[in-house]
């Protein structure tokens, strides 16, 4: 019954100063929403990143430069060109490695796109027509090149949403002519398609985007050579039969292995990553954002209850006398702790309530938004119910550990004293 008791004077206490306490509650409204709305955030980045990078398919494997040694220094990964065409058509080979279905190699750079009137910044990528394969691709119109497209280094191109949508508006791309802007020319080419959107994905946005027939890019755009003459690529993607753990050990062996004896080396100047590895490191990295982004927020919680903790000390010098009749009645120093512990939680629970609120309300407003919605080149915000629960328990801990000085200081009062208190 103390408890009941004690949430009833809380109540009352609390509705005759209206005002003080809507003001305290405030500090907590805040804190609990920004909890929720930053990790609803955070959450929904790492979702939506992974549901991306997932809808490549786990049966991808990334191989990227890795590092070289350099007068006994060990330089760091993806520095050095090691990674060329060379090593694409040699993985590409019938029987080379059973276990592939598609080798994407892909060189990339970033050209002034023009086409009429207007011209954008993007990423101009040569690759082989395995590209829709590996990378899951779909034509939204027209076509992807083809084998002949590529022997031949045929002036075509493959453009993304974004770019058809800065370059073109409304009207159709296919058929129309973009030209590549170089230091003293102009490459010009035709678009024969437009891919489906996709979004931000494991190395870039999908949608902004040129793709070219990598002979088209080496031949007509740009072409960095090792010392050795060999064409160098950025990446070489490959996607294999199936996605069993066997498949891909035994694929990552036989790549290995090709790879060193081409390079002529003992350990590896490459990197090797599939697509678990790569949803594993992301998990990681979006996981701590979040955590940091929560913490954040809960710097509002701490200095909310710094407020429950003020507003309390003065609630206790303000009712000095009111605490000496209770005590001089037979109330006990429990009591008094009690009742004012169970004020400082009222106003974090209520406080609390509120804000849980208003942060599902705001997160879902946000996860709404253009640019912020399932399927958008942003995250959705993801609010889940251990956030809730966790950002109310914190504003009910944060409470009870700010107003327990308050508390005691009322239950240490000498009865005499506070009656004659004025």
């Amino acid at each position: 019954m103390r408890v009941v008791e004690s949430l009833r004077i809380a109540l009352r206490a609390l509705s005759a100063n209206k005002l003080r306490a809507s003001l305290t509650m405030l500090g907590m409204i805040i804190g609990v929403a920004s909890v929720i709305i930053l990790l609803a955030i955070g959450r929904g980045t790492q979702a939506s990143i992974t549901e991306r990078i997932r809808s490549a398919g786990t049966n991808v494997l990334y191989i990227s430069p890795g590092a070289t040694q350099q007068g006994g220094v060990r330089q760091a990964a993806g520095t050095q060109q090691t990674l060329t065409y060379e090593d694409a058509k040699l993985l590409a080979q019938p029987g080379a490695v059973p276990q592939l279905v598609g080798v994407a190699p892909q060189a990339s750079a970033t050209r002034q796109v023009i086409a009429g009137g207007q011209n954008v910044s993007t990423r101009v990528v040569g690759t082989t027509p395995d590209y829709q394969r590996v990378q899951n691709a779909t034509v939204a119109s027209g076509r992807f090149f083809d084998a002949e497209d590529l022997d031949s280094a045929a002036a075509v191109a493959v453009i993304g949403q974004t770019v058809a949508t800065n370059l073109f508006g409304g009207s159709n791309p296919v058929g129309q002519t973009i030209e590549i802007g170089l230091t003293n020319r102009r490459v010009a080419l035709q678009v024969i398609g437009v891919l489906q959107a996709q979004g931000g994905q494991a190395f870039g946005n999908a949608d902004d985007v040129v793709l070219l027939p990598i002979e088209t890019l080496f031949r007509r755009v740009a072409v960095t050579r090792t010392p050795s003459g060999r064409q160098v690529v950025n990446q070489i993607n490959v996607s294999l039969a199936n996605e069993q753990l066997a498949t891909r050990e035994a694929a990552i062996a036989r790549i290995t292995a090709l790879l060193r004896a081409s390079h002529n080396v003992a350990e590896n100047d490459f990197t090797i990553q599939s697509q678990d590895q790569l949803l594993e490191t992301v998990s990681q990295v979006t996981g701590t954002l979040t955590l940091f982004l929560g913490a954040v927020a809960g710097i509002s919680l701490v200095v909310g209850g710094i407020g429950i903790m003020n507003i309390m000390i003065v609630s206790v010098t303000e009712r000095t006398r009111e605490i000496g009749i209770r005590k001089a009645v037979g109330a006990t120093r429990l009591d008094i702790l009690l009742q004012f512990l169970v004020e400082a939680l009222t106003v974090s629970a209520i406080g609390g309530g509120i804000g849980v609120v208003l942060g599902v309300v705001v997160a879902r407003f946000a996860g709404g938004l253009p640019g912020l919605g399932p399927g958008s080149g942003s995250a959705s915000a993801l609010v889940t119910p251990d956030s809730i629960v966790l950002a109310l328990g914190v504003s009910l801990a944060v409470g009870l550990f700010f107003g327990i000085y308050p508390a005691f200081t009322a239950s240490r009062l000498r009865p005499i004293e506070a009656l004659r208190y004025e």
